[in-house]
Order: C-alpha cells, then structure tokens, then sequence
C-alpha cells in the first residue's frame, strides 16, 4: 500500500530508461493510486511521448482531469483528440458529458449541434444526445434520439438491450412501458431474427401485451437457437403453468428434466402438469424429486413445493402425510396467508385440530384482511365448532365481497349454517342459490328435495 513510494522506483526507472514504454504508465498508475494526480498526469504524458498519440492514455488524462475538477483541461484533452478524429462519435459523447456533468449545458448543446450535423447516424452521438436531452428535461428529444440509439445497428446485440432496458425503467408505468417498448423490441427482433436473448425479450413483452401465441413462437425459436439457457426453460414452463396447458407443461418440462436432470424447479413444474391432469401419483413423485434436488436455502421455493404436495396429499387422503406436508411449508414460511387458510380449511373439512385451524385461519386473515375464501374458512371453521351466529357473519361477509362472483360452495357453506341457526328457509334458498352456480357438494340434491341438512 506504499504506492507514492511505488510510483518513485517508477518514476526513476522511466528516466533510467526513456526508450521503455511501460515505466511512465505504471508510475502514472501508482502517483494515481496514491492520489498524486498532477504527477500521475505529469507521467501520462512522459507515456505519450513515447508511445504516440494513444487514445486510451488520453482518456486516462481525462478521467484524472476530472478527478482534480479540472474541466477545462479535462474537455482541452478531448478536443485534443477530436482533432485527430473528427469523426469519431464517441469522443463526442464524452465532450458533451463533461460539460453537461459540470452545468455547462450550453456548451454540451454546441457539441453535440455540431456532432450531429457531421455524424447524424453515429450510435454515440445518438445516445449522447439522449441523455443531453434528459438531463436538460426535453424529454420529446430524449425519446427521439434514444430510439435511435437503440436500434441502431452498430451498436451489439447486448448493448442495445441494456439500453433498452434502460429507457423502460424511465417510463411512469407498466402500460406505458409496454406501449413505448413494443415497436423498438419488434424492431430489434426483425434485426436479429437468429439471437436467442432477443428473442426471449420479445416473448416477455408479447407476453406482457397479451400476445400468448406470439410469446409462445418466441420462446420456442430462442430455445431452439440455444437450448442451454435454463433460465428460458423456465419461463416456457411458467408460461405453461395454468391447468388448460397441464400436457404441455408436462411435455416441456420433461425435456427441460432431461436437458437439467438435476434442476428441482423443472422437477417441480413436471409435478405441477401432473397435479393439474389430476396423476396424483406421478405428481407427488415429480415434487419429491424438487425437494430432494432443492437446494436448503431456498426455503421460498421449499415452502411452495411442500404446500402443492399437502394438496395433493389432501386430495388423496392422504392425511398424516397432507399435514406433515403443510407443517413442514410454515417451517419454512409461517406467514404464507395461503398457506395458512389452505391447511386451516382441509382440517375443518375433517373436524380436526379445530383449535390449530382456528388459529391458522385467523392468522391469515390479520395478514390478508378482507379476504373473502378467508373469511368463509374461518366461518367455516366456527360452524364446524357449532359457533353458528359468528360463522353466518363471517361467510354472509365473505359473500358480500365477492359480490356476483361468489361461487356456489360459500352458498352451501350458508345454507348448513342457516339450518343449524333453525331457519329452513333460508337455508333451502341458498342450498338451490348453491346448485344453481355449480357446487360439487354430493348431497346438495338430496338437501334441496328433503329439506333437511346431510354432511
């Protein structure tokens, strides 16, 4: 960490031996490190002396020009090179920025005025434009020019999207992201029609513009340029995730298992496509493979994978092994709401553990207040403990929030407890409300003919 004395064995090897290019350099380095910037631009300059005019040791003079505050000299140095190439658009750019960095934006207006009516289609002139126009608030002239830098095809492919990237983060909203975002993505994808990251960045925003089939085709041809990227695996199979895709999420996912065998996620949406063509045994192998291949400290992903597997566990009555499943998912994550009202309904359906339900269910509605399959399972599970007043007031609110969208079991849920409370009447009006929006209840027929409650 001696570096002022570092740089002095330098310096004196520089003037032992004026022919050898390195010595001034790395005494340049050291005077620098040691925050001696004027002799560190002192020996710059002995570098250049000997190497010629050589632009990355100019920009170094810059760089330390700036650190001293020295504009002047710092935009002196640039010129200096701009000189020597008066076309090159990047020294521009970085003309421009010392003076816009340094509120000198009239002079940053001259030389990019001027860069432009030499080099109008240079992708650094275009970009420094760009954010000329941002830093002074013109932000019409922003948009204009930063489009063009993007799209502008001597720039490369990773670039483009950074910058890309960068301009949808200036954007005030999702949709306006997505309306601004759309040509220029379309445009770079009509350019690089062969480039799987391109492609992928196109799926996401057809995808996020509601265009299923067109995402789908994109990430299709991605992965079929590369198909090593693990990461666009899994987006098709999040893209896939919904029940009416379970065959292809199952298709897709076991190549994706024979590409990465040893990934838990591919494992775990394989399980997912089983689970929801209702191969209850296929599922629950797909998902015990993800949590053996999962790694322990991703406990978020853990906590999703045992709480689809208590599910399904449930499904089957397999019940010891359901509550195991869930137990194991609040270790992970105690405050998943889900979770919590998922477990606390499956035991009121049995009538067990009623006081742990109990207190899952009200847990889940204090972290998700107003929820309204919260609220029918905690009246759900007060009915079951014959607390009938409390559970009508809890399901009639969990129907009112659902408005016109309440379905058909919330309705049932009433009925019995109107039953309970000696209201026939009622109970029979929700019974038939119940039938009529499709509940699967086996003795709902048999309640509405007879009138009278079976469980």
């Amino acid at each position: 960490g001696k570096y002022e004395e570092a740089a002095s064995i330098l310096a004196r090897l520089s003037d032992e031996y004026p022919e050898d290019e390195d010595f001034p350099l790395l005494a340049a380095e050291y005077y620098e490190r040691g925050k001696k910037l004027d002799l560190a631009i002192s020996y710059l300059d002995k570098a250049l002396n000997r190497h010629g005019s050589d632009p990355e040791i100019l920009m170094r003079k810059v760089q330390l020009y700036l650190e001293l505050n020295d504009v002047e000299h710092a935009a002196g140095v640039v010129t200096q090179m701009l000189g020597s190439e008066p076309k090159n658009g990047r020294y521009y750019k970085v003309l421009g920025e010392i003076y816009d960095n340094n509120n000198m934006q009239d002079k940053a207006a001259a030389v990019f005025s001027k860069a432009a009516a030499l080099i109008p289609d240079d992708p650094s002139v275009q970009l420094g434009m760009a954010e000329h126009y941002l830093k002074t608030g013109d932000t019409a002239s922003y948009k204009t020019f930063v489009r063009k830098a993007i799209v502008n095809k001597e720039f490369d492919t990773e670039l483009q999207l950074k910058l890309l990237q960068a301009y949808l983060q200036n954007m005030t909203s999702d949709s306006q992201a997505q309306t601004e975002g759309m040509p220029i993505i379309r445009e770079l994808a009509d350019q690089h029609s062969n480039d799987a990251d391109v492609l992928v960045f196109y799926g996401d925003f057809l995808l996020g513009d509601n265009k299923r089939d067109s995402a789908e085709a994109s990430y299709k041809k991605s992965l079929a340029i590369n198909s090593s990227r693990y990461n666009v695996w899994v987006k098709l199979l999040q893209f896939y995730s919904d029940k009416k895709y379970a065959d292809s999420l199952i298709k897709y996912s076991d190549k994706t298992i024979r590409l990465f065998p040893n990934q838990a996620l591919a494992n775990y949406f394989n399980g997912v496509g089983h689970f929801n063509k209702k191969e209850y045994p296929a599922a629950i192998r797909a998902i015990n493979r993800a949590i053996d291949l999962q790694p322990v400290d991703k406990t978020d992903l853990l906590a999703i994978m045992y709480s689809t597997l208590g599910d399904i566990y449930n499904l089957t009555h397999q019940y010891e092994l359901s509550d195991n499943a869930f137990d194991k998912s609040l270790g992970y994550d105690a405050n998943d709401a889900t979770v919590l009202n998922n477990y606390s309904y499956y035991l009121s359906e049995r009538g067990k553990k009623l006081d742990q339900a109990e207190k899952m269910s009200l847990r889940s509605l204090q972290i998700r207040p107003g929820e309204a399959t919260f609220l029918d399972t905690y009246g759900w599970i007060l009915y079951k403990r014959a607390n009938y007043e409390d559970a009508r007031d809890y399901v009639m609110q969990a129907i009112k929030k659902n408005g016109g969208n309440a379905d058909g079991t919330l309705y049932n849920h009433l009925g019995n407890i109107f039953y309970k409370l000696n209201d026939k009447t009622k109970a029979l009006e929700n019974w038939k409300v119940a039938k009529e929006k499709g509940c699967d209840d086996p003795n709902l027929d048999k309640k509405i003919s007879e009138g009278k409650l079976y469980e």
